[in-house]
């Protein structure tokens, strides 16, 4: 399961588990300060504030080149575009803080951090074990617009972008531009293009409208591609090394820099610049 449906919304399921997480301590926090101590739920959700803002300032200047050349990006976190290993160190460094100079919050404190790592490994590694089972590319047959019968797996022997998308979908049309130039940027990897839902007419007038020339473009009219992956939120992306496997997903509109970093994945021995 790659994401999940929250009436209108989708979320990713790695955010979802981290969302537990942050509740999980909020509620440890406030038990084990009942009876003595401050309750740290404010030191708690400042260090989530400041991880995210070290992970994020960490993405951006790994990618900065790309950043600069539209600086109103920097702040558009829909990209999805965070460094872990900045965010993990800005956190660490700021419930330290607050662990040495605010010696009344350090039992409650202690016990809220450890109880959010511990609900988010319980979850994590389940979950990660259990969407093994669907890493490889299926065996499945979508039509191209033009009629054409086309099995996903004929594509495997190069790296794959599958990105799946449909024409009322915002974010989808923000990170078209993106996707079509990628295809020329990475010409030893294969852009799919699988629309859901939508039939062959709707998708070409659209494509001509936009203006932009996909080379591989496929229809998925029953949702067969989120059912194998369990992805139930638009546009999703699935980066599919050279064996045909799953390496890495993102919910949500692309930018320059998030699709280079998550192209990583399946390109190990020439990584994007």
């Amino acid at each position: 399961m790659q994401s999940l449906a929250l009436g209108p919304f989708a979320l990713s399921v790695d955010r979802v588990l981290l969302l537990l997480a942050v509740l999980a301590a909020l509620f440890a926090g406030w038990i084990s300060s009942r009876r003595n101590g401050r309750n740290p739920e404010p030191a708690l959700l400042t260090i989530l504030l400041v991880g995210v803002l070290g992970a994020r300032m960490g993405f951006v200047l790994h990618f900065s080149g790309d950043y600069l050349a539209n600086p109103v990006q920097i702040i558009d976190i829909r990209d999805g575009g965070f460094w872990w290993v900045s965010g993990v160190v800005s956190g660490t460094l700021c419930a330290l803080m607050y662990l040495w100079r605010q010696p009344e919050l350090r039992r409650s404190l202690s016990i809220a951090l450890v109880t959010g790592l511990l609900v988010w490994g319980a979850t994590a590694i389940p979950l990660a074990q259990l969407q093994s089972n669907t890493r490889s590319l299926p065996d499945m047959v979508l039509m191209t617009p033009a009629g054409e019968q086309v099995n996903l797996r004929d594509y495997t022997g190069e790296p794959i972008v599958l990105n799946v998308w449909a024409s009322w979908c915002p974010p989808c049309v923000r990170e078209m531009p993106v996707l079509e130039q990628a295809q020329h940027d990475y010409p030893g990897v294969q852009f799919l293009f699988a629309n859901l839902g939508e039939d062959s007419v709707t998708v070409e007038a659209f494509l001509m409208q936009l203006d932009v020339e996909l080379k591989h473009v496929l229809l998925d009219q029953q949702n067969q591609l989120g059912q194998h992956y369990g992805s139930r939120g638009l546009p999703t992306t699935l980066f599919i090394d050279a064996e045909g496997q799953l390496q890495d997903t993102h919910l949500g509109e692309l930018s320059v820099a998030s699709l280079k970093s998550r192209l990583a994945s399946i390109l190990p021995d020439q990584l994007p610049q």
